[in-house]
């Protein structure tokens, strides 16, 4: 082993992997992955034995009105501010056993690494798990970050339902999650977040590391389109008022609008609930929600007023209502360039393969970014698979981009010999 800020350290990769193994078996899914969604029984105790292992490292826990876990190993230097290692321990209801978790994971190993080695820091280093990122249980994601980073309000969060109509406050509270810090009152040095890729790039091209320099830009448009109701069998065809033509048609649409943006722009439906959801009943409504992406922000701008305007003339055309909300935004995001150089230079010290790579997901670190400098690290994952209990990745994928966050944090939260 050479000096603790030399190009051989490393984490404990064993120990990474364990830790993700442990977490895995709360909540588990019905297919080897985990449903451990937000604010549910199982999340409380995923907290807890987080909280456990935290604190058995000499972490101190603070927690927010949102319910998000600050742990914090102290730095040398009393007013120095913290370095933020994030991500999020909930999960899709049908989610995999790394994304998200792999990030909270990996800051409490950079810590426990830290404390083998007895090497202290003059920033302070907060490992964070926040609260509903995924946003399946209550849209929209990333709630908690964007609350912190004053995108809305906490009076907003609180009251948003989920499909039981249980809201997020009364949920917070019931799991005993409720913190009483102010949410958005912590100030940042910096923040880094480690997370799976998502997608399948990295796989494909064979390299080890990610170096996310920007995130794209995202709108949720939640659909509600009115019909009536009537018997499938039994209205003649120009007689109906079909919520579920005017659905179809969106898609096709929204599909049309995304490719006519290539390259760097996606467009998808992933959820639907129609009404009364019976065989033989023409729906009475239709509620989905629209899902765009891209880096660009003219792009986004320009895709979301033409999937409004020619939804509202499809549904027009049928005698279909049509109203639209927006449940979910965030622009286009460039991560912090110095930090995204420490990356950088990181991976080529530690010689892993890597590639300059854009997020095709929305992650804490949006929000994060617009309070500090903050940067992302991407390691692969099997056939680009993700929200899927079939995710998977590598122990040596999961430690290398470990040991490329040590490197980069500790460069930023400074060494102290």
């Amino acid at each position: 082993m050479t000096a603790p800020h030399g190009a051989n350290l490393g984490v404990n990769g064993d120990r990474l992997w364990q830790s993700l193994m442990d977490m895995a078996q709360i909540g588990p899914g019905v297919a080897g992955g985990n449903n451990r969604q937000t604010l549910t029984d199982a999340d409380a105790e995923g907290r807890r034995l987080f909280q456990r292992w935290c604190e058995e490292a000499g972490l101190t826990m603070g927690v927010d009105r949102m319910g998000t876990m600050f742990m914090t190993r102290p730095g040398t230097d009393p007013e120095a501010l913290p370095v933020y290692i994030g991500s999020h321990l909930d999960t899709q209801p049908t989610g995999g056993k790394f994304d998200g978790v792999l990030g909270v994971l990996a800051g409490l190993e950079v810590v426990r690494r830290l404390n083998d080695l007895g090497v202290k820091t003059k920033h302070p280093i907060t490992v964070t798990n926040w609260s509903n990122e995924e946003g399946a249980r209550f849209a929209p994601a990333m709630l908690a970050s964007g609350v912190f980073a004053g995108v809305h309000s906490l009076d907003y969060a609180y009251a948003r339902k989920d499909p039981e109509g249980k809201t997020y406050g009364e949920e917070l509270k019931r799991i005993g999650w409720l913190g009483e810090e102010e949410v958005g009152a912590r100030k940042m040095h910096a923040y880094f977040e480690y997370h799976i890729e998502q997608g399948p790039i990295l796989e494909a091209e064979n390299k080890q590391i990610g170096v996310v320099t920007h995130c794209q830009g995202l709108w949720w448009l939640e659909f509600t389109l009115t019909g009536k109701e009537a018997h499938t069998g039994s209205t003649p065809m120009d007689l109906r008022v079909n919520a579920g033509l005017a659905f179809a048609r969106i898609v096709e649409m929204v599909q049309s609008v995304a490719m006519s943006e290539q390259p760097g722009a996606v467009g998808g439906v992933g959820q639907v609930f129609f009404s009364p959801n019976s065989r033989n009943v023409l729906p009475g409504s239709v509620v989905f929600t629209v899902d765009i992406r891209t880096p660009s922000q003219e792009k986004l701008d320009r895709m979301r007023a033409r999937i409004e305007a020619e939804a509202a003339t499809i549904c027009a055309d049928l005698g279909v209502g049509c109203a639209v909300e927006a449940v979910g935004h965030f622009d286009p995001v460039t991560f912090d360039p110095v930090l995204v150089g420490r990356v950088r230079d990181a991976v080529t010290r530690l010689g892993y393969s890597h590639r300059d790579i854009i997020s095709g997901a929305g992650h804490d670190a949006c929000w994060a970014a617009k309070l500090a400098p903050a940067t992302m690290i991407f390691c692969p994952c099997v056939g680009g698979l993700s929200h899927n209990e079939a995710e998977d990745i590598s122990k040596e994928w999961a430690a290398q981009g470990c040991d490329v966050l040590l490197h980069a944090v500790l460069e930023t939260a400074e060494v102290v010999a």
